[in-house]
């Protein structure tokens, strides 16, 4: 059994709501949006190809505080969806 440490962090997707998560220990922020990103992709790429008839997915970001996962934010507030744009904006 893993032990989870203060500031850990994990990535969570479900393909299909409801159902249970798929969860992915990441290092940092951005490698969660490299791993978000790809599951998405992969959820339409399914879709597209008739694989899946439908999807209904849903993930996020998690860090583990005070013996508990919660929601990751930013320091300045964002989730993870609004720090992707953020990002991608800055890029652009």
């Amino acid at each position: 059994m893993n032990k989870n440490n203060e500031g850990d962090l994990r990535v969570w997707h479900i393909p299909q709501v409801p159902g249970k998560p798929f969860i992915v220990p990441v290092p940092n922020p951005e490698v969660a949006i490299i791993i978000l990103n790809i599951l998405w992709d992969y959820d339409n790429f399914q879709y597209e190809e008739n694989i899946k008839d439908d999807y209904s997915n849903v993930s996020g970001l998690e860090v583990f505080e005070d013996g508990e996962w919660c929601d990751w934010y930013s320091d300045d507030g964002e989730d993870i969806s609004e720090y992707m744009d953020r990002l991608s904006e800055s890029v652009i």
